[in-house]
């Protein structure tokens, strides 16, 4: 884990860096303001930063609509530094050149106080669930030339992004055909013990945000999951109350597990086109999204599953382009496709 906190904190960029595009491409860094994220308790921007990676012939086939992909990056980064070290621009141009389809892809930044929003509704943190399926799709739609039907519209990600692909899916599959959940973490119910909860209680909000990966994911869990107006300054509750586990809120937390999730929205994983999801042998996530394998096939529901020879993060560039954007064109509609 300590890997990926380094790997994140290493991204930078510049905005030169993500307008360096061929003429042929454009990449628009906007703003959407999320309704959905307004007076949440942390403070965190209802106002956020998206990206809009256009194919090339976006600026001249001014009557020609698109399917979009919808991408949600990881704990602890931001959509601006993902789309760099991930190459996602040059990898979408080279997908669509080997395809023959174009298509829009759209990068929102969910970055949140805790460092991630678990792409969850919470009054601590913020509606971000609500903000991806209503405020971002909405203004998506509104502003660009999409194919602004579900047939059309794609989801993935990568890491708490992959999560967050799965939870929304399972949550509003009237609005997605495929998803596909790169290297997702959090899927399995999250294991704490009274001992390690224990050590936790009582930080100030300055230790917090010096604290270690356990600690800032732990605060950024119970923010998204077991969120409390009334206890500032978090607003949150931990899993225990004075040293003793809390039964309520360790049911908070497994109530937002994919794997224990799968059962109860069965009608929802059969009704999606496509499900697709990979780990690797040397990703500290490979036992949960084994796990969601597991579950997925036990339960019938067929989904495309790669299991690569990598870490977190050492496919997500290459996939994007061999195996993810193929995926999409593959089974969503594009305009004058039967």
């Amino acid at each position: 884990m300590t890997w990926v906190v380094r790997f994140f904190a290493a991204v930078s960029l510049s905005l030169s860096m993500l307008v360096s595009a061929p003429a042929s491409a454009r990449v628009e860094k906007i703003t959407v303001h999320g309704k959905s994220l307004e007076g949440n308790l942390e403070g965190n921007s209802a106002d956020r930063t998206v990206l809009v990676l256009l194919p090339p012939s976006y600026d001249t086939a001014k009557a020609r609509r698109y399917p979009v992909l919808y991408f949600l990056h990881g704990y602890n980064s931001q959509a601006v530094g993902t789309v760099e070290w991930t190459k996602m621009e040059q990898r979408q141009l080279a997908a669509m050149k080997a395809t023959g389809r174009e298509f829009i892809v759209v990068a929102p930044d969910t970055d949140t106080l805790m460092s991630g929003s678990m792409y969850s509704d919470s009054p601590t943190v913020g509606n971000f669930e609500e903000f991806v399926t209503r405020d971002l799709i909405a203004y998506i739609d509104s502003h660009y030339r999409t194919v602004a039907k579900r047939e059309s519209r794609g989801l993935f990600g990568h890491s708490m992004g992959g999560y967050g692909t799965l939870r929304i899916a399972m949550h509003h599959p009237e609005l997605f055909r495929a998803i596909y959940a790169l290297d997702p973490c959090c899927l399995l119910p999250r294991q704490i013990t009274a001992e390690e909860s224990r050590k936790y209680e009582g930080l100030t909000p300055d230790q917090v945000a010096k604290g270690d990966f356990g600690i800032r994911t732990t605060y950024a869990v119970a923010a998204a999951w077991s969120p409390d107006p009334n206890k500032p300054p978090f607003y949150a509750d931990l899993p225990t109350n004075n040293g003793v586990l809390d039964p309520l809120v360790i049911a908070e937390w497994y109530a937002n597990a994919p794997t224990a999730m799968v059962p109860q929205f069965l009608p929802a994983l059969k009704s999606l086109t496509a499900i697709g999801m990979e780990t690797g042998s040397k990703d500290f996530v490979k036992t949960d999204v084994e796990a969601m394998h597991a579950q997925l096939l036990k339960f019938g529901i067929k989904h495309d599953w790669y299991f690569h020879d990598g870490d977190h993060g050492s496919k997500v560039s290459e996939d994007l382009e061999k195996i993810v954007f193929p995926f999409f064109v593959k089974h969503l509609v594009f305009p004058g496709q039967k």
